[in-house]
């Protein structure tokens, strides 16, 4: 036990300066930031974490007291998150999310977003002609209790009066404007995170998505009201359905990545695949923020339907724009 202790003295003794040195540095960046270090210590920082670790894999092999081990492994593991971690500050991170990371994860997605869009349109497709030919159908793809006064039995004096919140119908669509907001939301959530099987259930979900809006939109367009209908819709529409679409393309990543994993593991893959359709996720929520917003506030003031389809087409126009236009890339972005 003496002589023990003694080589953990002797040990401590001549590597301890170096130790504290580094605790200093770790203290001063923890404090402010890498900047409050000059251009020389900032090279220190690293080659004395490489120090720390070696004197920690020598401590652990010669069995030397445990304080000393906890405190190297202590040390080793800031010096780690200093010298590897994020250096980047929220602002920072938050700038290159929008400026780079998602509209490089949306544009990485392009053949699912593809997919997700033609899914889509033969959900909308098929609804509005089934319930063309039988409008019983409508109850299918719509429930019967939120689609009292917006169904085939409706007449087109009513139908028209709920597409501009007049005659006390302010609520009602109101109601239904939110039913279609969470229902939209709840696709987008669901059919990225059902994506692991095999992109099936995420298929069925864009699908039954689109068969929702075909089976409104048959309703108006058998009264003569569809460019209004379409337009009311559309204010908001295009940017939530643009967010559906690209929540099915995420979890059809996810799922291609699992059926046809290459040479990586099916785990792996679907990992990756993960990572990104997360980026794009998380650009989702933002998206369907802003269709809350129209739906909100354009909806609600704009009666007019040239305006209304305006602001919908420029709408799209701006995100099209902000996803697959090219750009230059930062140096090291």
């Amino acid at each position: 036990m003496a002589e023990l202790q003694l080589k953990s003295s002797r040990f401590r003794a001549e590597r301890e300066a170096d130790w504290r040195r580094l605790e200093r540095l770790l203290d001063r960046i923890e404090r402010g930031s890498t900047a409050a270090l000059s251009p020389a210590e900032l090279i220190e920082v690293p080659v004395l974490y490489r120090s720390a670790l070696s004197s920690l894999s020598v401590a652990r092999s010669i069995s030397l007291d445990r304080s000393l081990v906890d405190y190297l492994e202590s040390l080793c593991t800031r010096a780690y998150f200093i010298v590897y971690g994020a250096r980047a500050g929220l602002r920072e991170r938050l700038a290159r999310f929008f400026a780079q990371d998602w509209p490089r994860s949306v544009r990485g997605l392009w053949r699912e977003t593809l997919i997700a869009t033609a899914i889509l349109a033969l959900g909308i497709v098929t609804a509005f002609v089934l319930v063309g030919a039988d409008p019983d159908w409508f109850y299918s793809f719509m429930p019967r209790e939120l689609a009292s006064g917006r169904d085939p039995t409706a007449t087109a004096e009513a139908l028209r009066a709920t597409l501009y919140d007049s005659g006390g119908k302010d609520d009602d669509m109101s109601v239904f404007a939110t039913y279609l907001f969470t229902h939209n939301a709840s696709v987008s959530l669901f059919a990225f995170a059902l994506g692991f099987a095999f992109g099936v259930p995420t298929m069925g979900l864009v699908l039954y998505n689109g068969a929702t809006m075909g089976a409104f939109l048959q309703v108006y367009f058998a009264h003569g009201l569809g460019y209004e209908a379409l337009g009311w819709l559309l204010i908001h529409g295009t940017t939530e359905l643009f967010a559906v679409i690209l929540a099915g393309a995420a979890g059809l990543s996810i799922g291609w990545a699992v059926a046809f994993p290459g040479r990586r593991s099916r785990l792996d893959a679907a990992a990756a695949a993960g990572k990104r359709g997360g980026v794009v996720m998380a650009g989702v929520i933002v998206m369907l923020c802003v269709a809350g917003m129209l739906e909100g506030f354009a909806r609600q003031l704009v009666k007019d339907d040239v305006v209304r389809y305006a602001i919908a087409f420029g709408v799209l126009a701006v995100w099209l724009a902000y996803f697959y236009l090219p750009r230059r890339s930062r140096p090291g972005g």
